[in-house]
């Protein structure tokens, strides 16, 4: 063991004094490469090609991190462009929402003013109301609008929309009213002909396009095409308000009357807003005379004579 160690001893300190002698070398050439640069420009040269050379080393060093902040980049304006959009969106959503109601609004504001302008000269007063509900059954053609006894209606009054007589009142709540339409198989309105002034009477057919006039005979002067208006009779309807238009005459040889339709000039199964009309005063009667008033009504008239 001895011997080996003996051995080796002498190869180790031959190694240590070569490692000696190349770290000298190595510190002999830096001492004057550091004095060659410092004392002349001869290096600049050697330094930009070993640059040159490092700069791919140095790109490939710096990929990693120059991807991951570009990746970073991208994510960040991919994602604020995401919310931008979105954003946008929701702002042209909520621009078009506004501008649906302006011209939601615009069209109800004109709607009822032309609403106010149809109100006939006859009518006392009008008052204005929304339909909150429409049943259009064929056997019930009725409509519930938002105005009732606590706004002053009663029943029996006309109602009216922009284009002509839509109906009447029949049951008056606290807040809401029903009002049956022309095209109510149980409603029936008195018309007469505006053209000759031939008076009938126009009753639903349970079709909201569609009245029919049962009594007119046959050899009676009407036409395709004749407008319809209010008569004025039965006290509910004021005189010449629309009712609708003649699309049908037949006449049939072997029946005395004719088969005559018409078409409502109400926007019945349209309408949004109608005018409710005041009722038609109707005539009071004079109270009944006395006995004694009516015998002196009936007794005959003496005139005095001047004596000649």
């Amino acid at each position: 063991m001895s011997r080996l160690n003996e051995a080796r001893t002498p190869y180790a300190q031959s190694r240590v004094s070569a490692l000696g002698l190349r770290a000298l070398i190595l510190v002999g050439l830096s001492i004057a490469l550091i004095v060659a640069d410092y004392r002349g420009q001869g290096l600049n040269t050697v330094r930009r090609g070993l640059s040159l050379a490092a700069y791919p080393l140095q790109r490939l060093v710096d990929a990693p991190a120059s991807a991951w902040d570009w990746a970073n980049a991208s994510l960040s304006a991919h994602r604020s462009l995401q919310d931008e959009n979105t954003t946008l969106k929701h702002s042209a959503q909520e621009s078009s929402l506004k501008l649906l109601k302006l011209a939601t609004l615009e069209e109800e504001n004109q709607q009822l003013r032309t609403l106010l302008g149809a109100k006939p000269a006859s009518a006392e007063s009008a008052q204005a109301a929304t339909i909150l509900q429409i049943d259009l059954d064929r056997l019930r053609q009725r409509v519930l609008i938002d105005q009732g006894a606590h706004d002053g209606l009663t029943a029996g009054q006309p109602v009216i929309d922009a284009r002509g007589v839509f109906g009447q009142t029949v049951t008056v709540g606290p807040m809401t009213t029903e009002v049956i339409l022309l095209s109510d198989p149980g409603h029936a309105i008195p018309v007469q002909i505006e053209r000759n002034g031939i008076r009938t009477v126009a009753m639903g057919a349970g079709d909201a396009h569609r009245l029919i006039l049962p009594y007119l005979p046959r050899n009676a002067d009407i036409e395709v095409n004749d407008t319809l208006v209010t008569s004025g009779l039965g006290g509910v309807f004021p005189a010449g308000l629309p009712v609708g238009r003649i699309v049908e005459v037949n006449r049939d040889p072997a029946e005395p009357l004719a088969l005559v339709s018409a078409q409502p000039a109400a926007a019945l199964d349209r309408a949004r807003h109608i005018l409710v009309l005041s009722a038609i005063p109707t005539a009071t009667l004079a109270p009944p005379a006395s006995p004694a008033t009516q015998r002196a009504v009936s007794a005959p008239k003496t005139r005095a004579v001047a004596p000649r």
